[in-house]
């Protein structure tokens, strides 16, 4: 994911006009927190990346994974300067982790690393410095815990320090849906502007957690879209006449629905007109894109497609619709969470949907009219604004 986030920035910065030394100079983090933190008689490895604030406070995600490691985070908080700069937000890129499992431990054990993250980085972050959010295995809950830790050792009590909130606590409406929402909507105005009717459109999804299950319900209840194909770490499921994700929950979507079962991988190869990929990153390589059928592959994971992969399916003319611009409606919530934080307000969900509506179209119009992949679009415009 590193090493594809460079070739995107690098082939972006040589269209600008860039020399070598301006872009490893963008391509170096401002700042990299490496620490451990402790559980009784064991400790964790663990990372803060601030990658870029030219355009505001660094802004990213913690995720707790035992496969979290430096280039994972360095990337993600790369990628989320970029992501913030095509979005014209005021915010920049970050990104953090915890090395450890936390599916094998106890509520009082993830509270105990949750709080000690923050005590090792309590200096380096802040309203106006810093605002980290949930990312893998972490939560509203986890984030309350941080907030509160954070309170408990500045005297901060703006809740503006982290985004990501539970409802009581500070956080936004709309948030739990804001991925999946921000994915329908990318969606939504790639069709409007290629003329391609969302009615009927043949959808697979890879990875229905909380962002495959609310981008697949909303492409069915809002774009009229025909979801045909889900899968998970262990399946897929298949049924051509629609799967019908709207009638069941989020956590009982492998379970109710109604389908043909098939190995997990099975969804990548399916015929469809768009495959969605919310699962994980580096999915598609130069070694497995030729596995691809659909028209288009919209990112919501991510860096689930390799820089090589996406120029190979392009010259094949397999559209990509990349994470920066795809998966970008989370962070856009929490740019106005933090706002509200910090202006003591409390929007309605109807409110903060049409704001993330609205900047995620202007964004997209921007891109959409370039000539280029969109992937070279976004990245190019997201370095112009960060060089202006």
């Amino acid at each position: 994911m590193l090493e594809s986030a460079r070739q995107a920035i690098t082939s972006a910065a040589q269209q600008l006009g860039w020399s070598e030394g301006q872009t490893e100079e963008f391509l170096t983090p401002s700042r990299v927190h490496r620490f451990t933190v402790e559980l009784d008689d064991e400790s964790f490895e663990a990372f803060r990346v601030q990658h870029n604030n030219r355009l505001g406070p660094f802004k990213g995600g913690v995720r707790f994974h035992p496969d979290v490691d430096m280039d994972e985070v360095q990337a993600l908080a790369t990628l989320m300067t970029i992501k913030c700069a095509v979005m014209n937000i005021p915010m920049g890129g970050g990104k953090g982790g915890v090395t450890w499992n936390p599916r094998e431990r106890s509520q009082d054990d993830i509270e105990t690393v949750a709080r000690s993250y923050v005590r090792h980085l309590v200096d380096h972050i802040g309203p106006d410095t810093d605002v980290p959010a949930p990312d893998v295995n972490t939560n509203g809950q986890v984030i309350d815990w941080m907030d509160d830790e954070y309170e408990q050792l500045t005297g901060d009590d703006s809740h503006a320090s982290f985004t990501g909130k539970t409802l009581g606590n500070g956080g936004s409406q709309g948030r739990i849906t804001a991925t999946g929402r921000g994915g329908m909507i990318a969606l939504r105005e790639y069709c409007r502007t290629h003329d391609i009717e969302t009615e009927g459109l043949c959808v697979a999804v890879q990875g229905v957690g909380n962002v495959g299950y609310w981008f697949a319900r909303l492409a069915e209840t809002e774009l009229g879209a025909t979801v045909v194909a889900v899968s998970n770490s262990k399946q897929t499921l298949v049924n051509y006449d629609g799967l019908n994700v709207a009638s069941v929950s989020e956590d009982t979507v492998m379970e109710e629905l109604q389908g043909e079962e098939h190995d997990r991988d099975a969804i990548l190869s399916l015929d469809c007109d768009v495959l969605v990929l919310a699962a994980l990153g580096n999915v598609i390589d130069a070694d497995n894109q030729d596995q691809i059928k659909a028209k288009t592959v919209l990112e919501l994971a991510n860096g689930p497609v390799s820089y090589d992969a996406t120029a190979a399916l392009e010259d094949r003319g397999v559209h990509v619709i990349p994470d920066v611009l795809a998966n970008a409606g989370g962070v856009i919530v929490s740019y106005l969470e933090w706002l509200q934080n910090k202006q003591g307000e409390h929007w309605s969900e109807a409110e903060v949907n049409q704001k993330l509506d609205d900047i995620m179209c202007s964004a997209l119009s921007d891109c959409l009219s370039s000539e280029q992949p969109l992937k070279n679009a976004a990245f190019t415009a997201a370095l112009e604004r960060l060089s202006e």
